[in-house]
C-alpha cells in the first residue's frame, strides 16, 4: 500500500510540475505585427473577397517611445538598426516590383536601415530568419535613399504598414515624430 501511495505522489508531483511549465511567457514588449498589401488581405480571402493574392508582406516587432527620445538615441545615427525589436525585419514581395526605379525580384528579404535626421538609407538583405542585428553587409540585394518626414504627431508604438496606390503600394514607416515612406511599384 505504501508504494502505490508513493507512485500517486510521483506522479502527482510530475503533473504539477508539467503543467507549470506549460504556462505562456510574458507579453513581449515588443510584440510581432504584420501589415499586408493589399490591406487587409487575409481578411479579404477568409470572406471571399480577395481578387488576387498579395502583393507583399512586412513582419516586424513593434517597441514602444515609451517616453524615451528615439531617433539619434535609442535608434543611433548612422548605424545599421533592424527597423524594430527583436527578429530583424523580413519583408516579402509575392512578384517582381520596383523601389526607386531599382527592381527586386520576387521573393523574402530582411531589412535594416541607417537612419540620419534627413534621410534614411533602407537596405534589403538576403539573410534570413536573423534575431538581433546579426546583419551582414556582404548578402545586400538593395539599398535606397528615402526622406525622413517630421510630424507634430507622436507614434508611441513602432508602426509599418501599406498604402495601396494605382501604380503599387506605399510601405510607411512611423515611430516619434518621424515617418519614411517607400513608394513600391509592380
Amino acid at each position: 500500500m505504501k508504494l502505490h501511495k508513493i507512485i500517486f505522489i510521483s506522479f502527482l508531483a510530475i503533473a504539477i510540475n508539467s503543467s507549470a511549465q506549460l504556462r505562456p511567457t510574458d507579453l513581449d514588449k515588443s510584440p510581432m505585427d504584420m501589415s499586408y498589401s493589399p490591406q487587409n488581405y487575409p481578411i479579404l480571402k477568409m470572406n471571399g473577397n480577395a481578387v488576387s493574392e498579395p502583393s507583399a508582406r512586412v513582419i516586424y516587432s513593434r517597441p514602444q517611445k515609451s517616453g524615451r527620445q528615439i531617433f539619434g538615441n535609442i535608434v543611433a545615427y548612422d548605424q545599421v538598426w533592424r527597423l524594430g525589436a527583436n527578429e530583424a525585419t523580413e519583408i516579402e514581395f509575392f512578384r517582381n516590383v520596383s523601389i526607386n526605379d531599382k527592381k527586386v525580384a520576387k521573393g523574402r528579404y530582411t531589412m535594416y536601415a541607417i537612419c540620419s535626421e534627413i534621410k534614411w538609407t533602407v537596405i534589403f538583405n538576403n539573410e534570413k530568419d536573423v534575431w538581433g542585428l546579426a546583419y551582414n553587409s556582404k548578402k545586400d540585394v538593395l539599398r535606397v535613399d528615402l526622406p525622413v518626414q517630421h510630424s507634430d504627431d507622436i507614434v508611441e508604438a513602432y508602426t509599418m504598414y501599406f498604402e495601396d496606390t494605382k501604380s503599387g503600394t506605399t510601405l510607411n514607416i512611423l515611430w516619434d515624430d518621424v515617418k519614411v515612406s517607400m513608394p513600391i511599384t509592380f
